[in-house]
């Protein structure tokens, strides 16, 4: 018998085993879905991805690439685990999809298998990957496509929940994703739906470029997007042992794009990609993984400087000998005229610049600078280089000084403004302020100054906070004028802080305004005027901040009406609130200053009308405010200051436009202080400053104010009064800028000029009839008599926009935009001065001149668009392709006869066919791939060439060039145009050829504009003349005409009949075809003016030049002040008899309480072409009229007399009421777009406490 401790022994271990059993068995029915990977196996997968890129329609053509592989997932340790690419092959499509197929690419097949085969590894754990890790020289490019490949394995899973939502980081950045979870429990399997917002991400992996000058709008954006961007991902995950295995993966992703609102029409990228497991296997051995390290997570990686341009694909090897030969080859292409077919390749030469190291630069410059034409070529293109190479090549040049302040000052503006926005380029850039030669020249260091305000404003355009170290120089320089008093340091130092934008420079700013600083209070207007616009990216920057500065300067009224009226704009710019804008309005209502009051009530009047997204809630304010002040301020003339705002905008094109106009008068001048003028673009959600102008005339005004002689009637007595004070420059004040002048561009100020004393001393030197052989005109006169040419080209980048966002393959979806410019100006001149000038210009007075010169005018602007997928290996998309081309050559023989006192143009007759215009533009699917260019593919998105079955209507006439079919729901229409106006007695024709092919798709407005084939052009060519033409030749003699005929007498005679002037016959001009026989033929022109008091007239009498011609149009045209009438008269035909049409304008009533204008015009005899087109006119008239909102009524009116009465019946609108003979047509209180006021009596203050 067994002792007791032993059978409790066997019943302990037998109860043991059973509850390991149990627990066993209960593992192994435990269902677990979390992803992860067995370190101690092997897995294979296919994977296959596809993308394609077009509108997807039928018969539209498309692009697109697809990428298979095996890949296998060995692990190496607990997380870390290794994967291997084999089988790589590449497929490009390029064609219409059921018609083309994907065709292979072996040698690009080759390179990526080449690139793939290296070993990746990378850390999994719970779903996510965490490292990449692979060796240090494989291409970003590749390192994407592998993030494209294990993007599979990324997958939150929650089984406690169906649906979910989270932000988590994957291909496209940390973005918020949507889940949904189906089991099936038969299986052991779980479905996983994540969805994607791609537009909605905490942190992009998107990019944008050469988008930091065009703010964003949020209004518009709420109107609509242009571009739309979803990712769908499935995902098949099966229970096992360790976890959850994915045996499935699916991803669809699209790319929704339009240059307007993708609602209307848009491109589109469709991205799949199908990960299936073929196979899992233990591991055998230990993998090998090389040396690796980190490339970052999963997250897409931008190339480094973007990686290549997108419409265009070329091998970068070897890059100075090839910019050489390019450099050589487009400068001699562009001598003798502009090369429209090597245009573009402008872009391959700043592609090739840009892969080129410093030393690169540095051997190229040796190598072109010796040459003029290569010297201008190199150094126009390598200023787009923009980064760190540029900055120390430019920095050699200026330390060097082996360049012109000239090619400085070009080469400086357009690096500094194109340099990639990068904290470290800037400080680099700061080196510019210091290097002695950029205060060589004053325009130099004006430019270098203002261009690096212009890097600061971009550098931190989206930083914030901003380190106030980038602007710093710029705000010692200031500190340093105001202490120095140096009001041209101080100037230029806040016009750059302007630029900058930066809300750290607000401080040193209110230094210069008055009632923040005891010192501004004394500086001149003119720093104060400047002090205020450089608020102005402040005020979208720091808005709350900028609206206390700029409401405090408006309400002091002790200070300026220039800088009041500066502030008020500026506080609008800050898109203030309905509080604000009140509190504006209760400042306007106890506002004496008339200037001021007229000033800020016609801004905020302009702005209430505006229909742009970004003044959405702003209008309404402001219209509240007109109402309230319209009655105080709406009667004040444009005597006083002014601002107009006009715009509009278009939701369905997601465009727009707006023009301001400011006109800042001080007292009752006739001369403005300032005048302003700007405008802006608005598209797809961003709103872009075009060019801005203005002219600040304070010195000016003080210096004509109250001078005798001058009547503000701008008068040849005015216009000899203001020379005499000119010319009397010493008394000209010394310190102060009788005009400046500044232009900005996208916002930023580019250059600005002062018209001083010193600088009118240079002009009244150059141009006085007395300057000696010293002046630079003698010199070019000289230079001309000899005979002298020159030649001029500039090719520019003016626009470079990208933006760059990955798709799940890894893949980097593209849209970019380009213009570039090549323009090229050749002249030959020589002149023939008899007798030749020996002291002085005056001289020239008693000289007969002669100048023969030709040459030629031309420019070719290229404009392109991409959307598609684009990276440094292959490339493929829709590219719309366009180029416009203008060339004016000329050969002008110019000459003065002093004793007829006449002038003379002889032009050769047109000999050859010569294009002045043309314009062509198509879209394309593209394809190219860097292996072999051969292969590369351009095909009309809009094939040429297809059968397209035509249908017309049956009562509809069918022009014989038009083309028109339906296809589903489209319209395909093939419209074509050549017109020529032909001049036969030039023996010249200006002919118009136009042709367009278009897909108008019902649902596609607006995009269709842009789909299809486009050629426009206009051109001179030869046709038959009426005699032998050896040349062409225009005659303009100035003074009394004495082979006048007898007809014209008699009208000048009795315009003048019973008044107290004499005619005073001033010029004629003859466009005459001249035979080798001395015949002549042509037509010409006499204008006389008669001049009496309170009363002008003018004859113009156009005559045909022939041995048997007596066709002639006479017109006069009478203005009577008295009267307040304009008259004109027109008759033509033989002697001038035949027809006969009367205009009569009155604006007696003008002065009324409601002003008005009205316009007779009647008619005798008339053309029967006239009457065909007046018969027209009179059936669509009622129609039209009823359509505009016009009532009718049916009346009796004078016959042959059509009338027009204008009203201003209110300050926000007016009457119209028009008469035909049998119809009158009215509408009351039609909204107008600008100010309807009366002038009022002059006063001397522009005070306005007597209202």
């Amino acid at each position: 018998m067994m002792p007791k401790h032993v059978i409790a022994l066997q019943l302990f271990i037998m109860r043991l085993l059973l509850y390991c059993l149990f627990a066993a068995s209960a593992a192994s029915e435990t269902i677990n879905y979390e992803p992860t990977l067995n370190f101690k196996k092997t897995y294979e997968y296919k994977y296959e991805g596809v993308v394609n890129v077009g509108r997807d329609m039928a018969d539209l053509a498309e692009a697109g690439v697809k990428l298979q592989c095996t890949f296998r997932i060995t692990g190496v340790s607990l997380q870390l685990f290794l994967l291997q690419i084999s089988g790589v092959e590449f497929e490009e499509f390029n064609g219409i999809a059921g018609e083309s197929s994907f065709k292979a690419s072996p040698s690009l097949s080759k390179r990526l298998t080449a690139e793939l085969n290296r070993p990746f590894t990378f850390q999994y754990s719970n779903g996510q990957v965490v490292d990449i890790q692979t060796a240090a020289e494989v291409p970003d490019t590749i390192v994407n496509i592998v993030r494209g490949i294990l993007g599979f394995l990324h997958v939150t899973v929650k089984t406690t929940q169906q649906v979910y939502e989270l932000n988590e980081l994957g291909i496209h950045g940390v973005c918020h994703s949507a889940y949904a979870v189906e089991e099936n429990a038969a299986a052991k399997e779980l479905y996983v739906t994540q969805v994607v917002d791609i537009s909605n991400c905490l942190q992009k992996a998107a990019v944008y470029s050469g988008m930091a000058l065009a703010g964003e709008s949020k209004n518009s954006k709420q109107r609509g997007e242009n571009v739309v961007a979803t990712v769908t991902y499935a995902y098949t995950v099966k229970s096992t042992e360790t976890g959850g295995l994915i045996t499935q993966a699916s991803a669809q992703e699209r790319h929704h794009f339009s240059p307007f609102n993708v609602k209307g029409g848009n491109t589109k990228v469709k991205a799949v990609r199908n990960i299936v497991l073929l196979k899992q296997t233990n591991t055998v051995g230990k993998p090998v993984t090389g040396q690796v390290k980190s490339r970052g997570n999963l997250m897409y990686k931008v190339v480094k400087s973007l990686g290549p341009m997108p419409v265009l694909l070329i091998n970068l090897t070897n890059p100075v000998a090839k910019i050489s030969d390019l450099i050589k080859h487009l400068a001699q292409s562009n001598i003798y005229q502009v090369d429209h077919a090597t245009s573009a390749d402008v872009l391959a030469l700043i592609q090739l610049l840009r892969t080129s190291t410093y030393e690169d630069l540095e051997l190229l410059w040796k190598q072109l600078s010796g040459n003029s034409e290569h010297r201008r070529w190199f150094l126009d293109t390598v200023v787009e280089v923009t980064d760190e190479r540029l900055v120390k090549f430019l920095k050699s040049r200026f330390k060097a000084g082996d360049i012109s302040a000239n090619e400085a000052g070009q080469a400086i503006l357009l690096a500094l403004n194109h340099l990639s926005a990068e904290p470290e380029l800037a400080e680099m850039a700061k080196e510019f302020l210091t290097i002695p030669f950029s205060k060589s020249h004053p325009l130099l260091w004006n430019t270098v100054v203002l261009s690096y305000g212009s890097l600061a404003y971009r550098v931190y355009a989206h930083v914030n906070p901003c380190p106030v170290v980038t602007v710093q120089p710029l705000l010692d320089m200031a500190i340093n004028g105001l202490t120095k008093n140096n009001e041209g340091e101080m100037v230029l130092a806040l016009k750059a802080l302007g630029n900058a934008g930066h809300p750290l420079s607000i401080k040193t700013i209110l230094k210069f305004l008055p009632g923040f600083s005891v010192k501004a209070d004394s500086l001149s207007t003119r720093v104060q005027s400047v002090a205020v616009q450089a608020l102005r990216h402040l005020a979208i920057r720091d808005p709350n901040n900028v609206q206390d500065i700029a409401l405090t300067i408006f309400a002091e009224r002790t200070l300026p009406a220039e800088i009041r009226m500066l502030a008020s704009m500026i506080l609008l710019e800050t898109k203030p609130p309905v509080a604000l804008i009140s509190a504006v309005a209760d400042l306007l209502l106890q506002e004496n200053n008339l200037q001021v009051g007229s000033f800020t009530y016609s801004q905020l009047r302009a702005l209430s009308r505006s229909r742009t997204p970004d003044n959405q809630y702003l209008s309404t304010a402001c219209n509240i405010a007109v109402k309230i002040l319209a009655r105080k301020f709406g009667h004040l003339s444009y005597r006083y200051s002014k601002a107009l705002h006009l715009d509009w905008f278009h939701d369905d094109l997601l465009t727009g436009t707006s023009s301001e106009f400011y006109l800042l008068r001080n007292g009752t001048s006739a001369i403005p202080t300032q005048i302003i003028s700007k405008g802006k673009l608005h598209f797809i959600g961003r709103i872009l400053q075009l060019v801005e102008l203005g002219v600040r005339a304070e010195g000016l005004k003080e210096l004509f104010t109250d001078k005798p002689g001058i009547t503000k009637q701008f008068g040849i007595a005015d216009f000899a009064a203001i020379m005499k004070i000119l010319s009397d420059w010493q008394s000209l004040p010394k310190d102060k800028p009788l005009l400046s002048v500044y232009a900005r561009v996208f916002g930023q100020e580019v250059s600005f000029m002062d018209l001083d004393r010193d600088v009118i001393q240079q002009i009244l030197k150059s141009v006085s009839l007395t300057a000696s052989k010293e002046n630079k005109i003698w010199n070019i006169i000289q230079y001309l008599q000899k005979g002298t040419s020159w030649h001029w080209t500039k090719p520019s980048l003016m626009l470079e926009t990208r933006f760059i966002q990955p798709t799940c393959l890894g893949l980097p979806v593209e849209m970019s935009k380009y213009f570039s410019t090549v323009t090229a100006i050749t002249a030959n001149a020589k002149v023939v001065i008899n007798p030749p000038p020996k002291e002085s210009l005056r001289e020239l007075i008693n000289a007969d001149v002669s100048l023969q010169t030709d040459g030629f005018y031309g420019a070719a602007k290229d404009i392109l668009v991409f959307n598609g997928i684009n990276t440094d290996l292959f490339q493929c998309g829709a590219q719309l392709n366009s180029k416009i081309v203008t060339a004016l050559p000329w050969k002008i023989e110019l000459k003065k006869k002093v004793k007829e006192w006449n002038f003379e143009v002889n032009l050769d007759p047109c000999k050859r066919a010569t294009e002045l215009l043309s314009v062509n533009s198509n879209v394309y699917a593209v394809s190219r791939n860097i292996e072999d260019p051969s292969s590369a593919r351009m095909t009309p998105m809009m094939p040429e060439g297809k059968d397209l079955k035509q249908s017309f209507p049956k009562d509809q006439k069918i022009p014989n060039n038009f083309i028109f079919s339906q296809v589903e729901d489209s319209e395909i229409y093939h419209p074509k145009l050549q017109y020529c106006s032909e001049a036969s007695v030039y023996g010249a024709a200006l002919c118009t050829q136009a042709e367009a092919n278009r897909a108008h798709y019902l649902k596609e407005y607006p995009l269709y504009y842009f789909l299809g084939f486009t050629q426009f052009s206009c051109h001179f060519e030869p046709v038959m003349s009426i005699n032998p033409i050896e040349k062409l030749q225009v005659q303009i003699r100035v003074g009394h005409n004495k082979h006048k005929p007898d007809l014209s007498q008699m009208l000048t005679h009795s315009l003048t009949e019973g008044t107290d002037a004499a005619p005073d016959p001033v010029i004629s001009v003859s466009l005459l075809a001249v035979s080798p026989n001395e015949k002549v033929m042509g037509y010409e022109v006499d204008a006389y003016y008669t001049l009496a008091k309170q009363r002008k007239d003018m004859e113009l009498i156009l005559s045909e030049v022939a041995e048997e011609g007596n066709w002639k149009i006479c017109a006069d045209l009478c203005v009577d002040e008295i009267q307040e009438k304009a008259k004109a008269h027109f008759k033509w035909g033989a002697e001038c008899q035949p027809y006969e049409i009367a205009l009569k304008v009155s604006t007696a009533g003008i002065a009324e309480p409601k002003p008005s204008i009205t316009a007779d015009v009647n008619w005798g005899d008339v053309p029967s072409f006239i009457q065909a087109f007046g018969k027209r006119v009179r059936e669509y008239f009622p129609g039209v009229s009823y359509v505009m909102g016009f009532y009718q009524k049916h009346e009796k009116n004078t016959d042959h007399e059509v009338s027009a009465t204008l009203v201003a019946s209110t300050q926000e609108g007016f009457d119209v009421k028009v008469k035909i003979p049998e119809l009158t047509v009215y509408r009351k209180e039609i909204p107008s777009p600008f100010e309807l006021v009366v002038a009022e009596s002059d006063d001397n203050s522009g005070d306005m406490s007597h209202i």
